[in-house]
C-alpha cells in the first residue's frame, strides 16, 4: 500500500483511509468487525464526524484499544466556542481517546478566523494546547472557501470532494496544497456513490501523491475491494482510462456536492440536501430521510419555479431543476419500497 505525507503535519499515512460514514448503517458488532478488519488490513487513517450519529461509538469499541495504531480524525459542525467545546469532550468519549490527531471543522459556510467573533479558532488553538487536538483541520465544499483557507496558513489539513470526475480547478487546488504544504485529505472519492470501479478510482487518485482519500466503507466486500485494489498497485492501465472517460461523459454534471451556493431557493427547497437525496438514502441511515417532514421539504420540488437562480450559482454548472426532479422520483421509489421505514 501507497504512503502519503499529510502536509506539515509530518503525518505519513497507508494512502487508503477509512471513511466511516457509512458505518452508520450497520449494526454495532458489524461495524466493530468492520474496523478491525480494517486495521488489520493496513489501513491506518480512520475519518469520522460528530454529525455521523453513532459513528464515533462504534470507532471507539472497535479500535480504542489499538489506539497507537491509526491516525484518527473527526469534525465538529458547531459555530460557536460553546458548541465547540461540547462536541470535543463529547467526540473524545465517544471515541475512547484521549486525543484526536486531526480535529476538523465540519463544512461550515464562512472561513473561521481569529478574531471572527465566533472564537471557533481560538478554541482550536486552545484545545492544541491542551493536548486534545493535534491539527487543525477543514472541510468544506465551496472551492473559494477551500482555497482562502489553504492561502491563509490557518490550517494544517483541507478535505475537499476530489475524484476522476472533478475538473482542473479542483485538481489545482491539490496542487496549491501541496505548494502551502497543506495536507489535502480527498472526500467523496467515488463522488457519493456515483463511482462504481475502485479499481480505476484507486489508480486514478495514486497519482496524486501528496492526496490522502477516504473511502466510505460499510461492508465488507467493499473494504475487500478497496484493499484488493491497492495491493495490485498497478497504476493507470487502458482499461482504467476508458472506465474513466465512459464515466466523465455520463456521470459529469450529476453530482451535486452539497456546496450551498444555490441557497436559498425561492420556492424554499433545500437543494442541497433535495438534489443528493438518492445519495443520501443509500449512503446514510435512511429512516430519518424516509420521514413526514423530510416527505413534506421533498415535496416542495413539486413547486419548482424553474427561475434559473440554482443554475446561475451553481458552480460545478449542474442542471439543478433536472437533478431535483429525477431525485423527486428516486424518492417516491424509496417510498414506494421502503414502507416500514417511514
Amino acid at each position: 500500500m501507497k504512503r502519503a505525507l499529510l502536509g506539515r503535519t509530518g503525518i505519513t499515512v497507508n494512502k487508503e483511509a477509512f471513511g466511516a460514514l457509512p458505518v452508520q448503517r450497520v449494526g454495532m458488532a458489524e461495524a466493530v468487525k468492520l474496523l478491525q478488519k480494517a486495521l488489520d488490513g493496513g489501513i491506518n487513517f480512520f475519518d469520522t464526524a460528530r454529525g455521523y450519529s453513532d459513528s464515533e461509538e462504534k470507532i471507539g469499541n472497535a479500535l480504542s484499544h489499538r489506539r497507537d495504531e491509526f491516525i484518527l480524525a473527526t469534525k465538529t459542525p458547531s459555530k460557536n466556542a460553546e458548541g465547540f467545546w461540547k462536541d470535543l469532550e463529547t467526540s473524545l468519549g465517544k471515541l475512547k481517546t484521549d486525543h484526536i490527531d486531526i480535529y476538523q471543522f465540519h463544512n461550515p459556510d464562512f472561513f473561521p478566523r481569529p478574531g471572527d467573533d465566533t472564537g471557533l479558532y481560538e478554541a482550536m488553538v486552545q484545545a492544541k494546547a491542551q493536548g486534545k487536538i493535534r491539527f487543525i483541520g477543514i472541510t468544506n465544499h465551496r472551492l473559494p472557501l477551500a482555497k482562502e483557507a489553504v492561502e491563509s496558513g490557518l490550517y494544517d489539513t483541507l478535505q475537499f470532494p476530489f475524484s476522476y470526475l472533478s475538473n482542473e480547478d479542483e485538481i489545482n487546488l491539490t496542487r496549491l496544497c501541496a505548494e502551502k504544504n497543506v495536507g489535502f485529505i480527498a472526500m467523496k472519492a467515488l463522488s457519493g456513490g456515483l463511482i462504481t470501479d475502485i479499481d480505476a478510482a484507486q489508480a486514478w487518485m495514486a497519482q496524486y501523491a501528496n492526496v490522502v482519500p477516504i473511502w466510505g466503507i460499510q461492508r465488507a466486500s467493499e473494504l475487500e475491494g478497496l484493499l484488493g485494489a491497492a495491493e495490485k498497485n498497478s497504476g493507470l492501465l487502458p482499461e482504467h482510462e476508458r472506465r474513466i472517460e465512459t464515466d466523465r461523459r455520463e456521470l459529469s454534471g450529476t453530482f451535486c456536492r452539497g456546496c450551498g451556493y444555490c441557497m436559498p431557493c425561492p420556492a424554499e427547497i433545500e437543494i442541497n440536501t433535495c438534489a443528493r437525496m438518492p445519495l443520501l438514502l443509500r449512503r446514510a441511515p435512511s429512516a430519518r430521510f424516509l420521514s413526514p417532514e423530510w416527505q413534506k421539504e421533498m415535496a416542495k420540488i413539486e413547486h419548482c419555479r424553474h427561475c434559473g437562480h440554482c443554475v446561475k450559482h451553481c458552480p460545478y454548472g449542474l442542471d439543478t431543476p433536472g437533478l431535483l426532479k429525477k431525485s423527486y422520483q428516486d424518492y417516491q421509489t424509496f417510498l414506494r419500497e421502503a414502507p416500514a421505514a417511514m
